[in-house]
């Protein structure tokens, strides 16, 4: 299995714009232009990705399955959310982006509509019924779920649409042994270049990752030395157990995109759970009682945050920990995050962790029902960049 890591260069995000501009000046001179329209002058084309290998496209997708929401993010970010016809969680997944789009003038997501294909069985019959013409999903996740193998995902494939996923990069997992062979783990950057190529928006995703490594060198530059930085957790906590579900902070994976670049003690460092994630009780969170909590789902409407707070420092246990006792535990967003997800959750994670360095966190509105108005000086990217490359404007 490779393990494989790229550096692309591409057009700067001024570049693009510039070339917006000309598009534009087109459309006026009876040329017409749209979000959604490729960049080349039509044709096939190939995208390769692993497992899959070399997929070829006769023309942009336009009506695209997918199972988890970081390729809904992806769509939305390329200027195709219109293309998606499904999504796991649909009203928390989608609820939680909205929150972040509604700080990108001119940027939505309409999810009501999508079909939740982990809502029950996860069946072909489903993903005959959507008569996808792109999966965005991984063959190999797909392979261990009940009722499929690889003939059945090769027929879906050459009936309807390709598969186009890479789910083991989240986790750096070992896939199924009938796809280890040729797999390849991508960073969440690296995987949404790759499906920018299916769209056909290279440019497009090459303006939003000079944002995003604006960001990052920021929040790089200004982290505290490694002996400063505060212990934390990342958790959902179920009152009704008394339990934790836990999640590393630092290991490898695009699901830990979020957290692993700020750098922040993993409490939990040397616990091995079999899974791919834990379960802790009390005593266990108190022997390691984190300077800070960040607990996930919290921008949806599942948990509400005002509650989490108040179970936990009504618990005789839970308000002994020392990030009950200084206010410091947070709403976090999701794992299952794309490229506009991962800018705001690293913007929120970092003034969370170190409010010195970012500034402070203002809170979530409402206990999580929106992400917080941060003042325009102590935003870690600028949001009308990103609409405009979004919206293609």
């Amino acid at each position: 299995m490779n393990n494989t890591t790229r550096d692309r260069r591409g057009p700067s995000r001024r570049t693009y714009l510039q070339s917006l501009g000309a598009l534009a000046a087109g459309a006026l001179a009876g040329c017409t232009s749209s979000t959604s329209t490729p960049e080349s002058d039509g044709g096939a084309y190939s995208v390769t990705l692993a497992p899959m290998g070399e997929i070829e496209f006769d023309d942009v997708p336009n009506d695209v399955f997918t199972i988890y929401p970081q390729y809904v993010d992806m769509a939305v970010a390329l200027g195709h959310g219109d293309a998606i016809n499904s999504m796991f969680a649909t009203e928390m997944a989608g609820t939680t982006m909205n929150h972040y789009y509604e700080h990108l003038d001119g940027v939505s997501f309409e999810w009501d509509n999508l079909t939740n294909p982990l809502s029950g069985e996860f069946s072909r019959e489903l993903v005959y019924e959507q008569e996808s013409d792109l999966h965005l999903a991984d063959p190999a996740w797909v392979v261990t779920q009940s009722n499929w193998d690889q003939s059945k995902v090769k027929s879906i494939g050459d009936q309807l649409g390709p598969w186009f996923g890479n789910f083991y990069s989240g986790t750096h997992d070992d896939p199924p042994e009938a796809y280890r062979d040729q797999y390849e783990y991508y960073s969440l950057w690296e995987l949404f270049g790759k499906v920018a190529q299916v769209f056909d928006e290279t440019e497009r995703y090459e303006a939003i990752k000079s944002i995003y490594d604006d960001t990052l060198a920021t929040i790089t530059k200004n982290l505290p030395p490694e002996s400063e930085r505060p212990t934390a957790v990342r958790v959902t906590y179920s009152a009704q157990t008394d339990q934790f579900f836990t999640y590393h902070l630092n290991k490898p994976g695009y699901w830990l995109a979020d957290t692993r670049p700020l750098g922040a003690t993993d409490a939990f460092a040397d616990q091995d759970w079999e899974q791919l994630w834990g379960t802790v009780d009390y005593e266990t969170m108190l022997e390691a009682d984190p300077d800070v909590i960040l607990h996930l789902w919290g921008l949806t409407p599942r948990d509400d945050m005002a509650e989490v707070r108040s179970q936990l420092e009504n618990d005789a246990s839970g308000q002994k920990l020392t990030a009950v006792q200084n206010d410091r535990v947070y709403a976090a967003g999701m794992r299952y995050q794309g490229p506009i997800m991962n800018l705001f959750q690293l913007e929120m994670g970092a003034k969370q962790l170190y409010p010195e360095q970012f500034g402070e966190w203002p809170g979530t509105p409402d206990g999580g029902s929106a992400y917080p108005e941060i003042p325009e000086g102590e935003r870690l990217f600028d949001r009308q960049e990103l609409a405009d490359v979004i919206n293609g404007s």
